[in-house]
């Protein structure tokens, strides 16, 4: 297959950052960008050959990997899964029973339904309006602080949330389409427990994943009871079920050196960076200056704000190349939310295709 020109190769795979803007940011990725040229970009082959993910850093909380190969439509599609369809447990309802504290009934509510859970939401299912609470798709939490008479002040933390295996101790009233005056509440308190269906719950409990969140501060004789209930759903219902603290990406970055830079300007250069990009190293023609790191470049465009220093270093972005950040709330740790959500757009696919076909 014929090859670009390598002007028309820099604009199809880089944007260029110059002093007052980014240039060629549009994507030309059909298969008709350059058919004119002889150039074929329909087939897959190119797509299997050069697509590949390299994990940079995992751990608990966090991963960084690199996407190359792919469109920028791709991985925002990715970011929009993780942040807003990948599902998780969070607190939906919550029964008070007695509040004293300062904070108000729907504040305490809402502070709970904020709250991560250490729990696989794959092994629940989704509870709809009509569905009656059980093991399968509700789990149930309880909580009762008081602070004695003449005590210090106390902080109740999410820790003094504490799983109810059994179910719910507090009546329920069930909402139902067709409800009489005459119906009366019902009650489930004592579904079978999630511990004897689930057995990794015996060893590994549900609880919240960080024990140490502040719900409330209690005076002399301040008490908070309640029972929360919390049932499985999505980020695009609500931010409280987005797995995620944050999923973003950004394009590598490129630092080139148009021609050398030597002695005295390359201590300039060095001195213009503020993420700490170029070094220095000794040639037999001198002191050179060297772009050791560009993947820490941020973009900011100190080192070409003034005028003449464009002529020594280019600033540019991959387009296909994207170093992708996922930071997780702790429900599923950041590598499987990854997963889940290729398994989702894998399912958006299917779908499509079935009802084209």
């Amino acid at each position: 297959m014929p090859e670009l020109p390598e002007h028309l190769e820099l604009k199809r795979t880089r944007v260029t950052c110059n002093a007052d803007a980014p240039i060629d940011t549009e994507s030309i990725m059909y298969s008709g960008a350059y058919a004119s040229l002889g150039v074929d970009n329909s087939g897959l082959d190119s797509f299997f050959k050069d697509f590949k993910i390299v994990v940079n850093r995992l751990t608990e909380d966090d991963i960084e990997f690199d996407m190359i190969g792919i469109d920028a439509a791709l991985a925002n599609a990715f970011r929009r899964i993780l942040i807003s369809e990948v599902p998780t447990m969070a607190i939906e309802k919550v029964l008070i029973a007695n509040n004293t504290s300062v904070v108000q009934d729907e504040v305490l509510a809402h502070r709970l339904g904020l709250i991560p859970l250490k729990v696989d939401p794959r092994l629940f299912s989704y509870k709809s309006e009509k569905d009656e609470p059980n093991e399968k798709n509700t789990i149930v939490f309880g909580l009762h602080a008081r602070c004695k008479r003449g005590g210090q002040r106390l902080t109740v933390k999410s820790e003094e949330l504490k799983w109810q295996p059994n179910g719910s101790m507090f009546p329920l009233e069930l909402e139902k389409a067709a409800s009489s005056s005459t119906s009366k509440p019902q009650t489930y308190t004592n579904f079978k427990s999630s511990q004897d269906l689930q057995p990794e719950f015996s060893s590994d409990p549900i609880c919240p994943k960080y024990p140490d969140i502040t719900i409330a501060r209690l005076a002399s004789r301040q008490e908070i009871e309640l029972e929360a209930h919390a049932v499985k759903g999505i980020g695009k219902e609500h931010a409280k079920w987005s797995p995620v603290a944050t999923a973003w990406y950004r394009m590598l970055p490129e630092v080139v050196l148009l021609q050398d830079v030597c002695d005295e300007r390359a201590e300039q250069l060095i001195k213009k960076c503020p993420a700490n990009v170029f070094d220095i190293e000794d040639t037999p023609a001198g002191r050179k200056a060297t772009a050791a790191r560009p993947r820490a470049c941020t973009l900011c465009r100190e080192c070409i704000q003034e005028e003449g220093w464009a002529e020594y270093v280019a600033l540019r972005r991959k387009k296909d190349h994207f170093i992708f950040t996922i930071e997780s709330t702790g429900a599923l740790p950041p590598d499987v939310l990854f997963t889940e959500a290729v398994k989702i757009l894998e399912e958006k696919c299917v779908r499509i295709i079935s009802e084209l076909s």
